[in-house]
């Protein structure tokens, strides 16, 4: 805990910049307008919406040492994440990732990840030190693109289930990661050791066999794990315990880019659970979180201060009363 007596959630994995599309249906095989760079990175975002939150918290990452790298640390810096394990490396670039939109409202990315800075993420002494004061770590499966970034995820796991801390686990991840050796049963791995998992949509069958949400949320939850979040998109969230389910619906918003959105729902709501806040509660900040993130081009143009998801739940009440 930190010293006001806030728990500290930590992460790891890559840190990147994105550059966009800006016409629907735009290809890649032909010059065309673009806007960027913005921050990114599915974990950078998540721990960037936890920081601009109050959640005390802290990143262990790799930038180059360019420009990119630089824009992303101080966007975090500025947000209140701890970024003294974020290793700087001068013989690397910063992540990059191009994004370019079709017509169903699908995107399509071009990456640049294990080659990168991301490439070289490593458990430094900076790393360790952050891991020793921390009593949350979230997991991002897009960040499971290589066996060392695996071995530090790993790592930051049990160094937190030591001390008595908690997981969660987003699954996010890619379909051609699944292929990768070893892939599925770093992701098993990592799933019996954790406590809050919050998939979407179809991820939640990602570890069962079952055929209906019912029926895959009560094998997880066999299976050890404390509470399922299921992210539905536009259709809201869905909370399981073993006490029973809380479903709220999505909050109506004008869509303008769905990049992060998940991750800042992620976030919202392993803040609020950090907090002690009940199940209800925890869904309602996740979706003001996921709903401010749409609102704005760029994964973390959205990402709320705890003041603008106050004033945007007060905004929804009054709208309803």
């Amino acid at each position: 805990m930190d010293a006001t007596g806030r728990k500290v959630l930590v992460t790891a994995g890559e840190i990147l910049v994105e550059i966009m599309a800006t016409q629907v249906g735009q290809s890649f095989r032909a010059p065309g307008p673009l806007v960027g760079p913005f921050p990114s990175g599915a974990p950078a975002i998540f721990i960037d919406q936890a920081g601009r939150l109050g959640q005390p918290c802290g990143m262990i990452a790799a930038i180059g040492a360019d420009d990119f790298g630089t824009l992303n640390l101080d966007r975090l810096r500025a947000s209140g994440v701890d970024v003294s394990a974020i290793a700087v490396h001068g013989d690397a670039p910063t992540g990059t990732a191009f994004v370019r939109y079709a017509e169903d409202g699908s995107r399509a990315f071009v990456f640049n990840i294990p080659l990168s800075a991301s490439g070289r993420i490593a458990l430094t002494k900076e790393g360790r030190a952050l891991l020793e004061r921390a009593d949350h770590f979230h997991v991002m499966g897009s960040s499971l693109f290589s066996p060392a970034v695996v071995a530090v995820v790993t790592a930051g796991i049990e160094q937190v289930k030591q001390q008595g801390g908690t997981v969660s686990f987003d699954p996010n991840i890619r379909a051609e990661m699944l292929e990768a050796p070893g892939m599925r049963e770093a992701l098993s791995q990592i799933l019996e050791r954790c406590d809050l998992f919050l998939p979407s949509g179809p991820e939640l069958f990602l570890f069962t066999q079952a055929q209906t949400e019912e029926a895959a949320v009560a094998e997880l939850l066999a299976r050890g794990v404390r509470a399922v979040v299921v992210k539905k998109g536009a259709d809201g969230a869905s909370y399981h315990d073993c006490e029973g389910t809380v479903s709220m619906p999505a909050f109506a918003v004008e869509e303008v880019d769905p990049t992060g959105a998940g991750d800042c729902f992620g976030a919202g709501f392993v803040c609020a659970w950090l907090g002690g806040a009940a199940p209800r509660e925890a869904l309602r900040q996740a979706n003001a979180c996921g709903a401010l993130a749409v609102g704005t081009k760029g994964p973390m143009e959205g990402t709320g201060t705890a003041e603008a998801v106050r004033r945007f739940l007060a905004a929804q009440q009054e709208t309803t009363r």
